[in-house]
């Protein structure tokens, strides 16, 4: 969930959920009403009914939901939620697909050099000579 942030600030408020499939709030009804799921603290009514705020223009405001089936990681959030949500569907996953691999490559190279930066701490006496 994404509550857009309507200045140019680009403060929007994002959070998420994975649903207990368990549950019988996502299960068929047995009777007139589900029991509630989700977030019950997304966003404090006190900030969307200030003056002001950037979350309502004109009296309206924009909660973008993408229901995702796959595993998008919780990190890429900001990053899937900045798409545009007129691309084809299937551009959005090649993106997302891609960011993640990107990201995981990043780590890999983080990892790394860590890795080696470690190796080169170890191989240095305390004169800063190498052993």
């Amino acid at each position: 969930f994404c509550l857009i942030d309507q200045t140019s600030q680009q403060r929007h408020i994002i959070d998420s959920f994975r649903p207990d499939v368990k549950s019988s709030s996502f299960q068929r009804p047995q009777t007139d009403m589900n029991t509630a799921s989700g977030i019950p603290k997304f966003v404090p009514l006190t900030i969307i009914q200030q003056d002001d705020n950037p979350y309502v223009r004109d009296g309206t405001m924009f909660i973008k939901v993408i229901v995702d089936f796959g595993d998008i990681p919780k990190l890429l959030l900001p990053y899937t939620l900045s798409l545009n949500p007129g691309l084809p569907i299937l551009l959005q996953h090649e993106w997302i697909k891609r960011e993640i691999e990107k990201k995981a490559q990043q780590n890999t190279l983080n990892t790394t050099s860590t890795s080696s930066s470690m190796d080169q701490d170890m191989n240095t006496n305390e004169n800063g000579n190498r052993n």
